[in-house]
């Protein structure tokens, strides 16, 4: 009654295929982290067109004129977004230079608020 199944359980191909997905996760923990989850979906955007690059290149996978249509929309709102990002960094350093006089003053800035036990007292008698 009991059929016999060919499957046998490899415990390399397991492990390594954890330890990618382990891989996978904290990369994009450690990327969401460091920028924003929207990043992260346009991060998505540009692998999906690296697949799809791949699949036409190398499998001969075919592209219809309406996959090109939207595949030149995500690009444009790809390109937009860091455009979009570009510029509002750029005014935030604009303003940043404009409040705190420049770079190094914000240099200072950070080191006194890193290190206010170690030598705090000392910056406060030298000031005064």
């Amino acid at each position: 009654m009991r059929e016999t199944s060919s499957f046998q359980f490899d415990w390399v191909i397991f492990g390594t295929n954890s330890l990618c997905a382990f891989a996978l996760n904290l990369a994009v923990f450690l990327l969401v982290g460091k920028t924003s989850a929207l990043t992260m979906n346009v991060a998505g955007v540009v692998k999906d067109w690296l697949l799809i690059a791949f699949s036409w290149s190398v499998i001969r996978d075919t592209v219809t004129p309406i996959n090109l249509f939207g595949y030149g929309l995500a690009f444009l709102g790809v390109a937009y977004y860091n455009h979009a990002k570009l510029q509002g960094l750029k005014a935030k350093e604009a303003q940043r230079k404009v409040e705190g006089g420049g770079a190094g003053g914000d240099h200072d800035e950070e080191k006194g608020r890193l290190l206010p036990d170690r030598d705090g007292d000392k910056r406060g008698d030298q000031q005064k």
